[in-house]
């Protein structure tokens, strides 16, 4: 037995908050769909979502992920780290350690709701106009 999921993900104090929802598939414009109706503490709206598909073979009592997507970003702007430095702003000096000391060469900021960035990666995907 398989099953898929969609887990919205929206700023939260420490971290991010999640909801999570059975999908008939990953079907991202479904996804986009769902995402309008996400709210969670202090009005936070999802920045992006994740794909995540179960399974579970008869005689087991709990399925295990088998497969997982990128994140899909709701909007945003995705910054080099080379882009962050050059604007010498002091107030990015933790953002740059930061990168360095993880190895993130790109972040994406989004302001759905509240302001969050977070590490880019190449399988994440910005979705524009949402």
């Amino acid at each position: 037995m398989k099953k898929h999921f969609v887990t919205f993900y929206s700023p939260g104090t420490f971290v991010s908050e999640q909801t999570m929802e059975s999908i008939d598939s990953w079907d991202v414009e479904k996804a986009v769909e769902m995402s309008k109706h996400i709210w969670e503490r202090h009005n936070a709206k999802p920045y992006g979502f994740r794909f995540t598909t179960r399974e579970r073979k008869d005689d087991e009592l709990d399925s295990i992920q088998i497969e997982t997507s990128g994140t899909y970003f709701l909007g945003g702007r995705i910054i080099t780290l080379a882009e962050i430095e050059a604007e010498n702003d002091p107030a990015n000096t933790i953002l740059i350690s930061n990168m360095r000391c993880n190895g993130w060469d790109k972040v994406i900021e989004n302001t759905n709701s509240w302001k969050i960035t977070l590490p880019f990666t190449e399988k994440d995907i910005l979705l524009e106009g949402n």
